[in-house]
């Protein structure tokens, strides 16, 4: 199994957009590990985090990384803060990951302030910049390639992201 490319970065920086262009147009599978934790769970990201907690979640979060390198053969969305965890730094060591940066004004606009995303319920626009500012000294170690997602299309970045894969 050889994974393509992992994506990471925060909230609203196209993870899933871009993923599921990008295996479309190679020809392979998509895998977003929050689905794969919601499917474990029985219920949605959000309500892990309110019935269960942000300890439970990262370990089923932790867990569908380990299992989605070792099973998945394509392309790899990681959930913002799945780059947390120690072991998962580690996990990602030797794969292409993608660290897709985004800036606070275009991921407002994309997650947009009345979602569901846990960890965004108090102050949105705050608690988002805050998040982003903690997690990108991570994304930008554990990144092969980096790129700025702000007022582009995500056929240009597709093709940005192909241009820079291994062979």
């Amino acid at each position: 199994m050889t994974i393509k490319a992992v994506l990471i970065g925060p909230p609203g920086s196209g993870k899933s957009t871009l993923g599921q262009l990008l295996a479309e147009r190679l020809g392979v599978g998509f895998r977003d590990t929050d689905a794969d934790v919601e499917a474990v769970a029985g219920k949605p990201v959000s309500d892990v985090f309110i019935e269960d907690g942000e300890a439970a979640f990262r370990a089923l979060e932790h867990q569908a990384v380990r299992r989605a390198l070792a099973e998945h053969d394509g392309i790899l969305s990681l959930g913002g803060g799945a780059v947390l965890d120690a072991e998962t730094q580690a996990l990602l060591d030797g794969h292409h990951v993608v660290y897709l940066q985004v800036g606070l004004a275009d991921a407002v606009q994309r997650v947009g302030l009345a979602s569901a995303r846990p960890l965004l319920v108090l102050n949105p626009r705050s608690q988002l910049k805050k998040l982003m500012e903690e997690r990108r000294p991570v994304y930008q170690r554990l990144a092969v390639v980096t790129v700025v997602t702000d007022k582009r299309e995500p056929a240009e970045l597709a093709d940005e992201i192909l241009r820079g894969l291994p062979a």
